[in-house]
């Protein structure tokens, strides 16, 4: 019997004892992010994925993971077959699987794990859905990591660019306005945007792990272990500061009655919402009043973004550079590794913002591949490559892919149209001016026109907000073919990043950042806007078809390069900035 299905054995024989027929298990943790500490990845130890989104189901009789399409090659990779199902989450969503095969089954979840509107399609199914006082996989799971405890520290002005006290004042003033007590917040990224603080907790994202209570006169409860706490952070949190441990969460909940209070039915957990209301509180549902101000960047957070943008393109040439000469007398896990050796050569730069996605030829086809000791493959001649990385910088987190062909011959016409068609996409959002009201949504076809006029597309979104030294990942604006009804507006930052993928064959991917910016053009009673492209480094011009460029494209391309040429090469030595001469050396259009 393999590993697997002793897991699923043993979690059966716990979920049997508690009373339950099935077990619903999301991928994350107490505060529903997307990355989490060791201790709450549940989800791999289980079922053996290790995806940043996904849901396991198990029944008596069958068991099943889901996952988006980002991740369904790799579901396939690292699932086990013979004991789990593997479903696509659009195609199957898991309500609808448990319906079919589990109507008259008692569900059980952990009611910290899942969200009040992550629950909801269950209910929605029929399925008697129960809490349980514990998680099933916890008691299984004998070698589990302790919980993280890394300092949390101050995120100064200089990068923040406006203080704690002035931001507490705006969501208590709102809170007020709604006749509204308190505000729980369990987002380890809206408490860090919130109080000016940053932490070591989890991997690629700095946070510290903790609660809140923000309270309408902005004070505000905070609820972490102490030991993260230096005297110089106390200090910095300020008298207006509460700090109790974790523990006492529920008590502080529950202190709360019977005020109104505002809770994300999104962001927290149903738990929070169980807890209040048996408490007797009015829970008053509304979005996280952090999500919005802090997608919205001030101007010292934009300015911040661009020097990220240029510290982290010097190292990206110079990786580029390096990737030319050594391309095929390496292999994907050596080339991150290199990557990051060059990143570090900045003293600010602090870590990856995710794990670098490497993938060379075939893998590159796995949209989020991962590249492991067991899976790593040697980068070899004429296939294409690539690179899907970021980094941490305390005054802004960077994005980038870059699709590279390692040569030495020329790659065929099938490869340079696909790569030709996905640059297209990408130049058109990039070149995008829309009036104010715009959501991501209505932009999201400029980058797939290219590729659906070719019968192509791809199965992701387009765009994802991304933090301010905070997560690479945030919400709520995007560009994706999912309608989310929130305008973009200055001062946000997306990731611009249409692809092509092959399965067996190659992954392309070109991906900058895009700030937001007014527009000068525009009617008189009516404000446009368009984007500022921040990242800085020079795309394959060997897998560039000219000849299907429109001059308006070219003349766009001459322009980048010629930007990334000035503000990157007086940072790079001699062999490197000759490499980058030729990288930006204009194309003429076919």
């Amino acid at each position: 019997m393999s590993l697997a299905s002793n897991r699923l054995d043993a979690l059966r024989a716990v979920l049997k004892q508690m009373g339950a027929d099935g077990f619903v298990l999301p991928r994350g943790d107490e505060h529903l992010g997307e990355y989490v500490a060791p201790c709450a990845e549940r989800l791999a130890w289980l079922t053996g994925f290790t995806g940043s989104a996904g849901l396991a189901a198990v029944l008596p009789d069958r068991a099943a993971v889901f996952s988006d399409g980002r991740y369904i090659t790799q579901m396939d990779q690292q699932v086990d077959a013979a004991a789990w199902e593997r479903q696509h989450l659009r195609d199957t969503p898991p309500a609808t699987w448990l319906a079919r095969h589990g109507s008259s089954r008692r569900i059980g979840y952990d009611p910290r794990l899942i969200s009040e509107s992550a629950l909801r399609p269950f209910l929605d199914a029929g399925l008697d859905m129960i809490a349980l006082p514990a998680n099933p996989v916890d008691a299984i799971w004998t070698d589990r990591p302790a919980a993280p405890c890394t300092p949390c520290v101050p995120q100064p002005e200089e990068w923040a660019g406006q203080s704690s006290r002035d931001k507490r004042e705006r969501i208590a003033s709102d809170l007020r306005d709604g006749g509204e007590s308190a505000l729980v917040l369990s987002d380890p990224a809206s408490i860090a945007w919130l109080l000016n603080i940053r932490g070591r907790d989890v991997p690629f994202t700095p946070l510290s792990l903790c609660f809140a209570i923000v309270h309408d006169d902005a004070r505000v409860t905070l609820l972490i272990d102490p030991a993260k706490l230096s005297d110089q952070t106390r200090r910095w949190l300020g008298d207006d500061v509460t700090i109790q441990p974790p523990t006492a969460l529920e008590d502080t909940l529950r202190a709360l009655a019977p005020a109104r209070v505002q809770v994300d039915p999104a962001s927290n957990a149903i738990w929070f919402m169980q807890i209040l209301e048996h408490a007797g509180a009015t829970i008053i549902r509304k979005g996280d009043p952090c999500l919005l101000p802090k997608a919205i960047k001030n101007p010292v957070e934009q300015e911040g973004s661009r020097r990220a943008h240029l510290t982290d393109g010097v190292a990206m040439c110079r990786f580029l550079h390096w990737l030319d000469e050594n391309a095929t007398r390496t292999a994907e896990l050596e080339a991150t590794i290199q990557l990051d050796r060059f990143r570090a050569a900045s003293p600010h730069y602090r870590e990856e913002s995710f794990p670098a996605i490497s993938g060379s030829g075939p893998n590159g086809a796995i949209i989020h591949y991962r590249v492991t000791p067991e899976s790593d493959r040697k980068i070899r001649p004429n296939e294409v490559y690539l690179i899907d990385s970021g980094a941490q910088y305390p005054f802004g987190t960077t994005d980038i892919t870059r699709t590279i062909w390692t040569g030495p011959d020329a790659p065929d016409d099938d490869v340079r149209n696909a790569y030709t068609r996905v640059l297209r996409g990408h130049i058109a959002l990039a070149r995008a001016r829309f009036p104010k009201g715009v959501t991501g949504h209505a932009l999201d076809a400029l980058a797939r026109y290219a590729l659906w006029d070719g019968g192509l597309d791809y199965d992701h979104g387009t765009g994802h907000g991304i933090g301010s030294y905070l997560s690479v990942h945030e919400g709520p604006a995007n560009i994706s073919p999912v309608f989310r009804p929130v305008q973009l507006q200055p001062g946000m930052i997306l990731s611009n990043e249409p692809g092509y993928y092959r399965p067996g064959a190659f992954g392309i991917r070109l991906e900058n950042l895009l700030l937001v910016q007014p527009s000068a053009i525009g009617e008189e009673k009516r404000s446009f806007m368009e984007f500022e492209t921040l990242t800085l480094a020079p795309f394959d011009r060997r897998l560039i078809d000219t000849a299907s460029l429109q001059p308006s494209e070219v003349a766009w391309l001459n322009q980048y390069h010629a930007r990334v040429f000035e503000q990157v090469a007086p940072h790079l030595n001699t062999p490197a900035r000759t490499w980058l001469t030729a990288a930006c050396t204009p194309l003429h259009a076919g």
